[in-house]
């Protein structure tokens, strides 16, 4: 089993290697294309191997409104939540607040996240006052044998 340092290092090296994958909607392939959910999918396969189960339709738009957590209950699935931000934690974001949860990236630093959004590449962001006011949940990848 690997320490959970380790697999932090591993997950930020990871996150990492899928900057400047194009943005394409519900894909996950480094160097091809993916989303923010792409992303966090690529690097539980690094991790683990094939992904836990089939990741169903969802809309790209941002701004839906009473919509099921759908991003929300796949984290509580299979990802450890947390009250605690730590480098490798899997962030999830609520644009608005009457909006389902929308958005993720994984945090590489105190300061940085890696994440993919429409019209953009995966890429490297400021991890400022806008993105924390839209922080929903905080999770962390399993420790697995």
């Amino acid at each position: 089993m690997k320490s959970e340092q380790l697999l932090r290092q591993e997950i930020i090296c990871e996150a990492k290697s899928w900057i400047n994958t194009p943005y394409r909607h519900q894909a996950s392939v480094k160097g091809a294309g993916c989303d923010c959910l792409g992303l966090v999918r690529g690097v539980w396969r690094h991790l683990y191997g094939a992904e836990p189960e089939t990741c169903p339709v969802y809309s790209p738009d941002w701004a839906e409104r009473g919509q099921d957590e759908l991003l929300q209950g796949a984290a509580e699935r299979y990802l450890v939540r947390s009250r605690a931000l730590t480098p490798a934690s899997v962030l999830l974001f609520r644009m608005y607040a009457s909006s389902p949860i929308k958005h993720c990236g994984i945090l590489i630093n105190d300061h940085e996240f890696v994440h993919a959004y429409w019209g953009r590449a995966v890429s490297c962001s400021a991890f400022g006052r806008w993105w924390q006011r839209r922080l929903a949940a905080v999770y962390h990848f399993p420790l697995l044998n």
